[in-house]
C-alpha cells in the first residue's frame, strides 16, 4: 500500500514537472492567448489598442530617413455642438479633422496621445487595397477576373477555389465565415487565437472549405477575404506585404512615426486588421486618397485605382451600405464620399467634394449596437458641413 502511494506521489510530481516545463516552453504563446481573451475587456481596451506590440508578434515598418511630410494647420474650425456628446458616448480616443489639406481640429481623449500607434483593425483593409492597386499597375497581376488560385495556389481545393480576385476585393467570395466577435467559437475569434498562438494565417485560410454562396453572387463581409488578397500580392510579386507597403506607401508618404504590423507565427502581416499607425498619419493617408492618390507632389496610388476602388461595386442590396474594393460607401453618398472602417470605432472618412478628411480612433464596446454606425456617419457629415 505504502509503495503504491509512493509511486502515485512520484507520478504526480513527474506530471507536475512536465506540465511546468511545457508551460515555461510555451509561456509566450500562453501569454498572448491570455491577452487575446482580455483584449476587449472594458478596463483594458483603451490601453491595449495603443500597445498591441506588447501582446502579439509584430513586424516594424520602416518610414525611411526622409523628412516628415508637411501637414499644415489651418484656421481652427467651429465644430458642431453635438460633437462632445458623440465623443463621450462612442469612447472616442482621437480625432483629426482636415479641410482643404490642413488640420482644422485635433484632439486626444481617455489618456491617449498624439504619438500613440493606434490599432487600425479593418482600416488596414483599405491600405492593402491601395497597395494592390499599385502592384496591379506595375503589371504583377493581369486581371481582376483571374482566379485567386493563379497567385495563391495553396487555396486550390478550398472554398476559395473558383473565386476571382474581384470577388475577394468586393467581399463576395461566398465562403462561409462567422464574423461575430461576441461568439467565442466564431471563425473570426478562432482566427484571433491562430495569431496569439503563432500559427499560420495562410494555413487557416486554406482550411476554409465551406461555401455559403456562389462566388460574386452575394456581398458578405468576410475578413479572411482580405488575407487572401495579401496572399495574392505575395504570390504575384514574390515579396512580403510589409516590405511592399514600406516601399510603395509608407516611405514615400513621409510619416511622422514608423508603424508596425501584427503578424502570425510565420512573420506574415495580419493585413486584414493589424496595422498600427498614429492618427495624424491615418489622416495623411485619407488626404492622399482625397488628392487622387497624390501626396507631396508624388503619385503614390494610381488615380484610376483610387476612383475605382472607392466606388460602390459590390453586390450589396440597394438599401444597404455600399462597398468597393475594401472601402465602404455610405448610404446616400455623393461621388467621392467613402471611408475606411474598423471595429470599435476606427475610421478614415473622405469627402472629396467638400475637401474634408476625418480620422478618428475609439474603443467603443457598443459599436455593434443598432444605429451606431449610422450615427457615426451622420456625425462625420455634420462636421464636414460645419467647417
Amino acid at each position: 500500500m505504502r509503495k503504491s502511494i509512493k509511486y502515485s506521489v512520484r507520478g504526480i510530481l513527474l506530471l507536475a514537472i512536465i506540465l511546468a516545463a511545457v508551460a515555461f516552453w510555451q509561456r509566450e504563446k500562453i501569454t498572448r492567448l491570455m491577452a487575446v481573451n482580455s483584449l476587449f475587456a472594458q478596463e483594458k481596451i483603451i490601453n491595449n489598442f495603443s500597445h498591441m506590440d506588447t501582446m502579439f508578434l509584430t513586424r516594424p515598418l520602416m518610414r525611411g530617413d526622409g523628412d516628415v511630410s508637411p501637414l499644415p494647420t489651418g484656421t481652427a474650425a467651429a465644430l458642431p455642438d453635438a460633437l462632445n456628446d458623440w465623443i463621450k458616448n462612442r469612447s472616442v480616443t482621437s480625432l483629426v479633422v482636415m479641410k482643404d489639406g490642413a488640420i482644422v481640429a485635433e484632439d486626444y481623449f481617455l489618456g491617449t496621445k498624439a504619438d500613440d500607434l493606434r490599432i487600425s483593425w479593418s482600416v488596414a483593409k483599405s491600405y492593402l487595397s491601395a497597395l494592390f492597386g499599385i502592384v496591379m499597375a506595375e503589371g504583377h497581376i493581369a486581371s481582376l477576373n483571374d482566379p485567386v488560385t493563379k497567385y495563391a495556389p495553396s487555396l486550390a481545393g478550398s472554398a476559395y477555389d473558383g473565386a476571382t480576385i474581384r470577388n475577394v476585393l468586393n467581399m463576395a467570395s461566398g465562403v462561409r465565415f462567422n464574423e461575430d466577435y461576441l461568439d467565442f467559437n466564431s471563425d473570426i475569434n478562432r482566427m484571433g487565437r491562430v495569431l496569439a498562438l503563432g500559427w499560420s494565417m495562410d494555413g487557416f485560410a486554406a482550411g476554409i472549405n465551406d461555401r455559403q454562396y456562389g462566388p460574386g453572387k452575394t456581398w458578405q463581409y468576410v475578413s479572411i477575404d482580405t488575407h487572401v488578397i495579401g496572399m495574392i500580392i505575395r504570390g504575384a510579386t514574390g515579396r512580403s506585404v510589409a516590405e511592399l507597403l514600406e516601399e510603395k506607401i509608407i516611405i514615400p508618404m513621409g510619416l511622422e512615426a514608423a508603424p508596425y504590423y501584427v503578424t502570425d507565427g510565420e512573420g506574415v502581416a495580419f493585413v486584414l486588421g493589424g496595422l498600427n499607425v498614429t492618427t495624424r498619419d491615418y489622416a495623411r493617408f485619407g488626404q492622399m486618397f482625397l488628392n487622387g492618390g497624390r501626396w507631396n507632389g508624388v503619385q503614390i496610388v494610381p488615380e484610376d485605382w483610387v476612383t475605382e476602388s472607392t466606388r460602390a461595386s459590390a453586390p450589396t442590396s440597394a438599401v444597404h451600405i455600399g462597398y468597393g474594393y475594401q472601402w465602404w460607401v455610405p448610404v446616400g453618398a455623393v461621388a467621392g464620399e467613402y471611408m475606411a472602417r474598423g471595429i470599435y470605432g476606427q475610421y478614415i472618412y473622405v469627402n472629396r467634394p467638400m475637401g474634408v478628411v476625418i480620422a478618428t480612433t475609439a474603443a467603443d464596446t457598443k459599436f455593434r449596437e443598432k444605429g451606431v454606425s449610422d450615427q457615426n456617419i451622420a456625425m462625420f457629415r455634420l462636421i464636414a458641413g460645419a467647417i
